[in-house]
């Protein structure tokens, strides 16, 4: 007992006096306040380190803030420079066409027109002379599967004036035969006018730009020529047949009654339908820079 009480004394959790008394120290109380003390203190030198932090944070959230304002308004203003410069803005494939104003005859302004019962024979330059040289845009209707003209065709005209002007003219004759004429305005989600100036094909639009031949007769030896140049004459058209060994028997070319004015259209006979067959794979082929229009005829 007494090498414990030693131990403990020189610990210095107790005392021993004179007398033999005993007295416990307060050693852990004293350990354990120094320990609160220096915790307080830590706690309170985080908390100032907190503070600042905080406030750092702040200062750096809105100096981000400002620096993203900055990169926001930069990116926009190059955008607009790559849009304005290359023109990289989402775009329409083919744009509305801006809707003409109403005109007497044509309360709407409707600029796109059907033609019914028109002649085989017809090209883009016939019918446009019809139509006083406002047609801008052609859609031949063809069969899908077989290609073959169904002898109509939906055209627009520049103005709504002139699409009135152009439905005053049915029952008119082109080529000997009575036209029909209507208004046609397209339809919602239709692609009007069509890209090129000239196509064929089914349905509202699209289409090839070669005009699809007709029904080839039995024995066909002869056939209509259009869309020609001015500058065409019997040695160009001669030679143009020659290169598929295609032999001209003889040529006409039409003209206007009055003026007597090349209508740039003509017919071509051979010598036999083979001759005949060989010439029309020309459909389309340039002749003096322009795309012949082929179709048989009797």
């Amino acid at each position: 007992f007494k090498k414990i009480i030693q131990g403990l004394e020189q610990d210095g959790k107790l005392s021993l006096d004179a007398e033999g008394l005993v007295k416990l120290k307060k050693v852990k109380k004293e350990k354990k306040d120094k320990k609160d003390k220096k915790e307080s203190k830590k706690r309170k030198s985080m908390d100032e380190h907190s503070t600042v932090s905080e406030e750092d944070v702040s200062k750096k959230a809105k100096s981000s803030a400002g620096d993203q304002g900055d990169i926001t308004t930069e990116t926009q203003e190059t955008s607009t420079y790559v849009d304005e410069q290359y023109d990289t803005a989402p775009s329409i494939v083919n744009s509305e066409k801006s809707v003409a104003k109403p005109c007497k005859g044509n309360p709407q302004g409707v600029t796109r027109l059907f033609l019914g019962n028109l002649p085989f024979a017809v090209d883009e330059t016939s019918l446009n002379e019809f139509l006083n040289g406002s047609v801008t845009h052609i859609k031949w209707i063809t069969d899908q599967a077989t290609g073959r003209f169904y002898g109509s065709a939906f055209v627009e005209v520049d103005t709504a004036e002139n699409g009135a002007a152009a439905v005053a003219k049915a029952g008119s004759k082109l080529l000997g035969r009575p036209m029909k004429i209507n208004f046609a305005p397209a339809r919602p989600g239709d692609v009007w006018p069509p890209v090129k100036k000239v196509v064929s094909g089914g349905g509202q639009a699209g289409g090839s730009g070669v005009k699809a031949m007709s029904e080839k007769p039995e024995n066909c030896c002869k056939l209509f020529i259009g869309n020609l140049s001015y500058d065409i004459d019997d040695e160009a058209i001669t030679k143009f047949f020659a290169n598929v060994d295609a032999e001209i028997k003889a040529v006409r070319w039409l003209h206007h009654k009055d003026s007597g004015d090349f209508k740039g259209v003509g017919f071509v006979e051979f010598w036999n339908t083979e001759a005949c067959e060989r010439g029309a794979t020309l459909n389309g082929k340039n002749l003096l820079g322009r795309p012949i229009r082929i179709d048989w005829t009797d």
